[in-house]
C-alpha cells in the first residue's frame, strides 16, 4: 500500500515508517497536515492515511475531515488517527471526523499489521464498488452518470482558461447489425468499438445503446478533429465474424471546442449537431462544430445529449 503518516515528532515517524516499510509498504512521511494534504490531493496513488491526532499546523481531525471529502469521490483513502491518549472521547471524535480506525502512539507492530491488512480488504471493496457503480456493463466504458460526472469535472478545468474539446460518436447502421446478425453481435460490435476507443486512453462515455462521447482536454478543435478521424479509420478497420459472414464497422463523429461562455451542455449539444450533420452527409465521417450557433435548441440533432442529460 501506500502511506502517508503525519506526526509533528521525527522520532515517531522513523519508528512507525520502519514498521511500514518492513511489511513491504510505502511510506511518505510529513509533519505539517497542509504539506501531508497537498500530497494526498496530488496523488491519486495513496491508499491510507495514518495521522497523528496532534499535529501543530492543522489537528488530525481536521486531516481527517479534509481526505474524507476526497476519499468520497472514485479514490478510497483508508484513514487511521493515532494518539497516545487512547481514551473513549476520542475514539468518539476520530469516527465522528471520518475515521476509519483508531490507534495507539506508538503502535504495537503486529497490531498496526493487521490493521492494515483490514484496510488493504476494505479498499479493494471500494475500488470494485465504484468501478461498478461508474462503469457501463457491456462496453467497460463509463456510464452516463460518471460520464457527466468527468465532464463537469473537466467544464471547471476549460472555464480557468485550458483547452478542451468534445467528440460525439455512434455505429452506423447498428439497427441493421442487430436485425441481420442478431444482439449477441451487436453486443460485441459494441464492447470491440468501446475497446479501441479506451485503447487511446482518454476517458470514454457510452451515453446510452451505440452513442460514446469522448472529453479532450488541452486539444483545439482541430486536434480533436485529428484524434476522430484516427478512431474513425481504425473503427473501419474491425471486423466481426459472424457465423461466417463478416461484419465490418463504420462510426460517424461530431467534434466541438470550448468556447467563452460554454457550458458542458452547450459543449455537447455542438458536437450533437455536427454528429447529426455527418450522418445526414453519408455517414462514416467526422464533422466539426465551427459556430456557436450550433448549440441552439431548435438546431438537428441526434438526440443524444437530451437522453443523457435526463
Amino acid at each position: 500500500m501506500r502511506i502517508v503518516i503525519v506526526d509533528p515528532s521525527r522520532t515517531v515517524l522513523k519508528i512507525v515508517s520502519r514498521l511500514l516499510e518492513a511489511g513491504n509498504h510505502e511510506v511518505h512521511p510529513f509533519t505539517d497536515g497542509h504539506e501531508a494534504l497537498a500530497h494526498i490531493r496530488s496523488d491519486i496513488e495513496v491508499d491510507a492515511l495514518i495521522t497523528s491526532v496532534e499535529l501543530p499546523s492543522m489537528t488530525g481531525m481536521d486531516l481527517c475531515h479534509e481526505v474524507r471529502k476526497l476519499s468520497v469521490t472514485r479514490r478510497p483513502v483508508y484513514v487511521v488517527l493515532m494518539s497516545s491518549n487512547f481514551d473513549q472521547k476520542n475514539l468518539i471524535e476520530a469516527l465522528d471526523s471520518g475515521a476509519d480506525d483508531f490507534i495507539g502512539k506508538p503502535p504495537a507492530t503486529e497490531e498496526l499489521y493487521a490493521r492494515l491488512r483490514a484496510a488493504a480488504r476494505l479498499a479493494s471493496m471500494q475500488r470494485e464498488l465504484m468501478r461498478m457503480a461508474t462503469t457501463d456493463y457491456l462496453s467497460a466504458a463509463l456510464n452516463r452518470r460518471a460520464f457527466f460526472e468527468r465532464a463537469h469535472e473537466a467544464a471547471a478545468y476549460a472555464a480557468s482558461g485550458e483547452g478542451l474539446s468534445a467528440v460525439i460518436f455512434d455505429i452506423d447502421h447498428f439497427k441493421r447489425v442487430n436485425d441481420m446478425h442478431g444482439h449477441d453481435v451487436g453486443d460485441e460490435v459494441i464492447r470491440l468499438v468501446s475497446r479501441e476507443a479506451m485503447a487511446h486512453g482518454e476517458p470514454l462515455g457510452r451515453l446510452g445503446g451505440e452513442e460514446f462521447a469522448i472529453l479532450l482536454k488541452g486539444r483545439s478543435l482541430k486536434d480533436a478533429a485529428v484524434f476522430a478521424e484516427r478512431l474513425r479509420q481504425n473503427f473501419a478497420g474491425l471486423q466481426i465474424d459472424a457465423v461466417g459472414s463478416p461484419v465490418t464497422i463504420t462510426c460517424s463523429f461530431g467534434v466541438s471546442q470550448w468556447e467563452p461562455g460554454d457550458t458542458i451542455d452547450t459543449l455537447l449539444k455542438r458536437a450533437d449537431v455536427a454528429l447529426y450533420k455527418a450522418k445526414s452527409a453519408g455517414r462514416n465521417r467526422v464533422v466539426k462544430a465551427d459556430s456557436p450557433e450550433m448549440a441552439d435548441e431548435n438546431a438537428p440533432s441526434t438526440g443524444i445529449i437530451r437522453l443523457a442529460t435526463r
